[in-house]
């Protein structure tokens, strides 16, 4: 009996070794092949969103489009958890203007006498611009998308997924739990995955981050109750830094790619899907089956990602309204979103 169980259960090790060998060989070929690499061309007339309008005072719609873009629509994009909802709005933050209904303007914009301004305002007709002021924007980062029909096709898949299902099951659970209960959970969740940014962290050269995460994870864990409660947030100000294998690779000099919508998953990139697989692989609860992917731990990936959804049911149609194309807009911030974590944080 012992050697059939053995033999039995040789074939699904190694039928799961092929299947992850077979997927980092793909994921390998298309960050490898150059074909699959084109740069756009011509700009498309969905790239005219309302954060392009925000020169007209309308960037609260546009912060709305980037925190609901990020990745609301999907599980993938849905693993923020507390802790990261506040990178999300953090970054938004930083492009909003003051809730003027007609943006940013001054005294001096509407001809009012302001003392002193006259000896300071340039003779030129359209006041003072500096040299280097149209350039000193940072250039709108631009990710290729040769896999359009594909990705298009994708993005109405999730998109018709949200509505039937994910956010039916995200309200109902959000009516029948509380929202203690639902922060204990998220609690519980972002503790599990500590060893995905600790590791991370390390991979990046950030072992003060590490150090702090490891920290995080030992203080929750113990007087936390399990990492039901953030003690090392709440009592001690540690907060930590949230890091991905995918933004790892970015670190260490890897493209994108081009830009992949995944079913279930949604925006992506071969190097940002490779890195899911890797971060799959760091997380705990992955270990809880006896496959890589199988109904436990997927089971448990699916109520963290109801949960963390319970908390934003309706960024997603914000998004909408406040995009001329939501997939190009879609696009577009999700590869302003990984280039600022790569290169900024």
């Amino acid at each position: 009996m012992s050697r059939r169980r053995s033999a039995a259960g040789q074939p699904r090790r190694r039928i799961s070794l092929r299947t992850m060998g077979g997927l980092c060989l793909t994921m390998a070929f298309l960050l490898c092949c150059p074909l699959l690499h084109a740069e756009e061309g011509i700009p498309e007339l969905g790239k005219i969103t309302i954060r392009d309008l925000q020169d007209t005072g309308d960037r609260p719609a546009s912060r709305a489009a980037y925190t609901m873009a990020a990745g609301n629509t999907s599980w993938r994009g849905l693993q923020a958890t507390e802790g990261e909802r506040e990178n999300f709005s953090t970054f938004a933050a930083a492009r909003q203007t003051p809730p003027d209904e007609y943006g940013d303007v001054t005294a001096k914009d509407v001809g009012e006498a302001v003392p002193g301004a006259a000896a300071k305002e340039s003779a030129d007709e359209y006041g003072d611009v500096a040299p280097d002021s149209a350039t000193a924007a940072k250039p709108q980062v631009q990710i290729a998308d040769p896999l359009r029909p594909f990705n298009v096709a994708m993005f109405h898949f999730n998109d018709k997924l949200y509505f039937w299902m994910w956010k039916p099951a995200a309200t109902g659970y959000k009516y029948v739990m509380p929202q203690p209960f639902r922060q204990l959970f998220s609690n519980f969740y972002r503790n599990l995955t500590a060893p995905v940014r600790i590791l991370n962290n390390l991979f990046q050269g950030k072992p003060g981050y590490a150090g702090e995460e490891l920290a995080k994870l030992l203080i929750n864990s113990t007087v936390g109750v399990g990492g039901l409660r953030n003690c090392a947030e709440e009592c001690f100000g540690i907060k930590g830094r949230n890091a991905d294998f995918g933004q790892t690779l970015g670190k260490w000099g890897l493209g994108p790619g081009f830009y992949l919508v995944l079913p279930f998953l949604g925006p992506s990139s071969p190097r940002d899907g490779f890195g899911f697989l890797v971060d799959w692989a760091l997380r705990p609860q992955t270990y809880v089956g006896t496959e890589f992917f199988d109904y436990q731990n997927v089971g448990l990936f699916v109520h963290e990602k109801i949960n963390s959804t319970s908390f934003r049911i309706g960024e997603y149609e914000a998004l909408k309204k406040a995009a001329v194309d939501p997939y190009v807009s879609m696009r577009d911030i999700y590869i302003q979103y990984r280039t600022d974590l790569i290169e900024n944080r």
